[in-house]
């Protein structure tokens, strides 16, 4: 089978990372015989410099006319000083609309030799985290009105509005149901229902859609308490489907009990098969170009491209398997390095994830 990908390396590590990645899916290509077939583009800070945008027409043509998109990371403190409309991730955000990407699946799974790496408890982490976490990605407060006011109560004022549409909620609903129907069969929505009118059209439209699912269990829980529940136990959770903002926060939480921000990938979907695949963390500057970056959630982003965008599920489970082997063979890069593990860079931690898919194929 034949794939055309577009390639949006990005800035900081992001050009270092995506060659991880590609490196795979080319191993992945030639054991399964699959022809990916790769097109770099430009975006964010590299793209303002080079183009004078965050996000240039041609990026956005290539990226409509790819079957799915593959991110490194955009942004940096080069750019910090730009206007908030000219800033790097402008053009992530714009892509996101543009390609109709309305719903954003975060796993978060604590591999067992990472453990030790979790800020929680031994004991809760040992009771088994692997949580998907589907975020609603182009509305809500992110994409509602907002401007500025002079004569507020108590001076200048700035707002921000939330709102949500029946549709809009119903079709990333049915994306967690249909992810739930493979797991544990539970999900959970999180809003303010006892706050938010936005909240009480979300949690109305979940309970109809939940018909259409009776096999799964659907249960309600506030944001405040489901930050909460999620520290003292995760286990409990199976699929976490909420709203962009509250989304965006839990998602990042729930990266932060992994143990490291940099071995969670994310999947953005449009309808049909299409989508875009990146890393939840960002540039990092600081360590670009030097061989330390963790390529892993990257990688695994591959994975999921190759799960819902080109239904490949046995080489989807042949990624996985990779970097679940190689980090019980104790290999790490810096941000996940334990005392007796084995250090890698970048380059070395891609090469043993190819080695590995070797094997497994076998």
């Amino acid at each position: 089978m034949k794939f055309d990908i577009a390639c949006i390396p990005g800035d900081g590590i992001g050009p270092e990372i995506i060659n991880e990645a590609i490196s795979v899916l080319n191993k992945i290509g030639e054991i399964f015989n699959h022809d990916f077939n790769f097109k770099e583009v430009l975006a964010g800070g590299i793209a303002i410099d080079k183009r004078g945008e965050a996000l240039p027409q041609e990026t956005l043509d290539v990226c409509k006319n790819s079957d799915a998109v593959l991110l490194g990371a955009v942004g940096g403190p080069k750019w910090d000083d730009l206007p908030g409309d000219k800033r790097p991730e402008t053009g992530l955000l714009a892509l996101r609309q543009e390609l109709g990407l309305f719903a954003n699946i975060r796993p978060v799974i604590v591999y067992k030799s990472l453990i030790e790496a979790s800020p929680l408890r031994r004991d809760i982490v040992e009771e088994g985290i692997d949580i998907c976490v589907v975020r609603e990605l182009i509305g809500g407060i992110y994409f509602g009105e907002r401007g500025r006011r002079k004569e507020g109560k108590m001076g200048e004022e700035a707002y921000d509005t939330e709102a949500y549409s029946v549709g809009e909620v119903e079709r990333v609903a049915r994306i967690a149901f249909e992810i739930a129907k493979k797991r544990k069969k539970k999900v959970t929505s999180v809003d303010k229902a006892n706050v938010l009118e936005s909240s009480r059209l979300w949690r109305s439209v979940m309970i109809k859609v939940a018909k259409d699912y009776p096999e799964v269990e659907l249960e309600h829980m506030y944001v405040d308490n489901a930050s909460m529940q999620l520290i003292r136990r995760p286990a409990n959770f199976d699929v976490i489907v909420t709203t962009n903002m509250f989304g965006d926060i839990l998602s990042d939480e729930g990266s932060m009990i992994t143990g490291s921000i940099g071995m969670l990938p994310s999947a953005s979907l449009a309808e049909g098969n299409y989508g875009m695949y990146e890393p939840i963390h960002g540039s990092a500057p600081d360590i670009a170009n030097q061989n330390k970056s963790n390529p892993l959630a990257t990688i695994l982003s591959a994975g999921m491209m190759l799960r819902y965008s080109f239904k490949l599920e046995e080489e989807a489970k042949a990624i996985e398997k990779a970097v679940e082997n190689v980090l019980d063979m104790n290999y790490r890069t810096e941000d996940i390095m334990s005392p007796g593990a084995k250090l890698v860079g970048t380059k070395e931690m891609g090469q043993l994830i190819i080695t590995e898919i070797d094997k497994i194929a076998k």
